[in-house]
């Protein structure tokens, strides 16, 4: 009889209960955070919203203007930053959260498991996210823990930034991240095959090695490693199935021909000259520059890691004519987005390797509101996503961060956040009465 009694007291209470969790739920989905006071940076170049009001329902923006004008619902949690600035969440195009480079700390690193590598890579993870970084392409990540780590941070098991993935490098036998002689591949064939096991696991974009690297032990960082067909092949495949592909290029020779082929994107592209960098201009091809890696601010990175005398000296190699190289890209107008090739978190001149980045653009030339949309407008349109992401708007994703100045009138403004938001969730908060 108590068995009976007790059953029909759980089947009784058990759609209750369901309301009740649901009416949570509701009432957790539809709760307003209203952020007042700052000044709200238009990325279009118009005059910023003073005094404003940004209202966040539930991951989205549902309105912004002059907070006079901009009604705020009772019961909403107020976020007060008066005399901030509101800033889009930044945006790194290049990064290895699993990052391993020769020398002391490569040698540590040698036997990680994947466990150790997937624990290590979502500890990189929340720590870029920290830091500003709110959205993160990456560009090859060893033994597919990219996915994985993707998918815990979608949902909401680790915290980390949006993460749109490469998967593994494809690369050729013997070239830049091929790893053990073996590893890589040789033809179209397989060159195919390689591209469609990265779509079948969820690619967002492929990535190819079409040149040396700083990281390899020997060879020209500006060697053409791949034939045209093999190129041809990753190219094909890829766009196929409505996918991007990028190019670890140092090489003008490689990246003219990868051009011709229909790449989308070059990262670094430490030695190209002013009539390749034309060509990705008129054909539309973007510019991931990762200029932090070989200027004098890094060293301590390198430094800190153990890196040896071989790799230093081949970092010093490609400074000055990468350095030229985005002069000339930023003067001819090439699409740039911003990737560090460092932790987007990494320490570098008293700032990010991202903030560091963004500083170098507005010193080869560019303005401090052409940098601030590298670092936002431009990847979100560089990833096809700039209907939710990039800008401060209504229907926008709430991305953002609030620091202490105006970036678009001096880019180290960005050096003073404050505050980091991801999908309308506070990560790091520092404003004045926070807890």
């Amino acid at each position: 009889m108590f068995r009976k009694i007790i059953s029909l007291v759980f089947a009784t209470a058990a759609p209750l209960i369901c309301r009740a969790q649901l009416a949570a739920e509701g009432a957790s989905a539809s709760r307003v955070t209203a952020i007042l006071g700052a000044s709200v940076v238009m990325l279009d170049g118009s005059a910023p919203i003073k005094d404003a009001a940004v209202l966040i329902e539930g991951d989205r923006i549902v309105a912004v203007g002059p907070a006079a004008k901009t009604k705020v619902p009772p019961g909403a949690e107020v976020i007060r930053a008066t005399g901030k600035w509101i800033v889009p969440g930044l945006m790194n195009m290049h990064v290895h959260l699993g990052l391993v480079l020769p020398g002391r700390q490569g040698a540590e690193l040698a036997n990680e498991t994947d466990a150790e590598l997937a624990l290590r890579m979502a500890g990189n993870a929340r720590a870029s996210l920290l830091s500003g970084t709110t959205t993160v392409r990456m560009t090859g990540s060893p033994r597919h823990v990219d996915f994985a780590l993707r998918k815990a941070i979608d949902r909401g098991e680790v915290d980390g930034p949006r993460i749109f993935t490469a998967g593994e490098l494809v690369a050729v036998t013997g070239g830049h991240g091929s790893g053990r002689i073996g590893d890589g591949n040789d033809g179209p064939d397989e060159f195919r095959k390689a591209t469609r096991q990265e779509l079948f696991l969820g690619a967002d974009w492929i990535k190819i090695a079409i040149s040396g690297g700083i990281a390899d032990t020997h060879g020209s960082i500006a060697a053409a490693t791949m034939t045209k067909e093999e190129m041809e092949a990753v190219i094909d495949t890829a766009h196929r199935h409505a996918i991007k592909v990028t190019a670890h290029s140092g090489s003008p020779i490689a990246t003219n021909e990868a051009i011709d082929l229909g790449l989308d994107c070059v990262e670094h592209g430490y030695f190209l000259t002013p009539e390749v960098l034309h060509k990705m201009k008129e054909k539309g091809v973007w510019l991931v520059p990762t200029i932090v890696v070989s200027q004098p601010t890094a060293l301590p990175f390198f430094q800190k890691i153990g890196s040896p005398d071989w790799y230093l000296e081949r970092v010093a190699s490609v400074g000055k004519q990468h350095w030229a190289t985005l002069q000339t890209a930023i003067k001819e107008g090439v699409e740039i987005a911003l990737g560090t090739d460092q932790f987007p978190f990494e320490p570098n001149d008293g700032t990010t390797a991202t903030i560091r980045e963004a500083q170098y653009y507005v010193q080869a030339g560019m303005t401090p509101l052409q940098a601030l949309r590298a670092a936002t407008t431009q990847p979100a349109t560089l990833l096809g996503v700039a209907e939710r992401l990039g800008t401060i708007e209504k229907g926008k994703l709430a991305d953002l961060l609030i620091v202490e100045g105006d970036p678009t009138q001096d880019i180290t403004a960005l050096r003073t956040i404050r505050l980091v938001m991801k999908g309308g969730k506070v990560y790091r908060d520092e404003l004045p009465g926070a807890p």
